[in-house]
């Protein structure tokens, strides 16, 4: 490393005056786990596969969206930021860190999941293409790979031990990871300890906040896809 919210529309735990305006109590840690704003890719109708294969900057609504992102969490005490090495992690996230006076620490495992010669397609022109592998795929990502590049499992096994270990350095405090639609999935779905092949029902709107709380090895997930500060574009 080095330096540099199943779908929910409100929460009010969130809201100015609540209790995650203050650091837990040690060794209780708080993440705050963010997807990036909107780039074109995402707001393309069909969207855009990206993964870590296409590393644009954010659209304007991507932009808003940071902004208002920032606005929503200036209440709260992040004692750290982490990051995808990503251009539209690193400009979501940028705001806050500079309100906040804190780098931010790039986290190469955190990088969106590899998604091979999809990259670039949406959906309708995959299942053109590749009829059988993509439906092999959407049966069971868990094991079936983006061809020539990631499975979930895959993805699972960067993600997660560098998730664990960030977590495990702040006892006792707040920490905001910036990340991606996949990556978030598949961290959810561990720490809800469910079936990776269920975790594309997980919804990952751009710049949606999801809350997790670890204390002595235990994880609960308290908020996902979270998006009451976000307006509707």
């Amino acid at each position: 490393m080095e330096d540099y919210l199943v779908p929910q529309q409100d929460d009010p735990q969130l809201a100015t005056g609540s209790p995650f305006d203050q650091p837990p109590t040690s060794p209780l840690s708080r993440v705050f786990l963010i997807r990036h704003g909107a780039t074109e890719h995402n707001t393309r109708r069909p969207f855009v596969l990206q993964g870590c294969e296409i590393d644009g900057p954010l659209a304007d609504t991507g932009r808003r969206q940071a902004a208002s992102l920032t606005a929503a969490l200036s209440g709260i005490q992040i004692a750290a930021i982490y990051s995808s090495p990503m251009r539209r992690t690193l400009e979501t996230v940028r705001q806050i860190a500079m309100t906040r006076s804190l780098d931010v620490q790039i986290v190469e495992a955190l990088r969106e999941c590899h998604v091979g010669r999809w990259a670039g397609l949406s959906w309708d022109e995959i299942r053109e293409r590749e009829p059988q592998l993509v439906a092999r795929f959407l049966a069971d990502p868990a094991i079936e790979k983006h061809p020539d590049g990631e499975s979930y499992l895959d993805l699972q096994a960067r993600v997660v031990p560098a998730f664990n270990e960030i977590v495990g350095r702040h006892p006792g405090q707040n920490i905001l990871i910036m990340a991606h639609n996949m990556v978030n999935r598949v961290l959810l779905a561990t720490m809800l300890e469910m079936d990776l092949r269920h975790s594309r029902k997980i919804r990952q709107t751009n710049c949606c906040i999801n809350v997790l709380q670890r204390s002595d090895g235990v994880t609960d997930v308290t908020t996902i896809n979270s998006i009451w500060h976000l307006q509707e574009e």
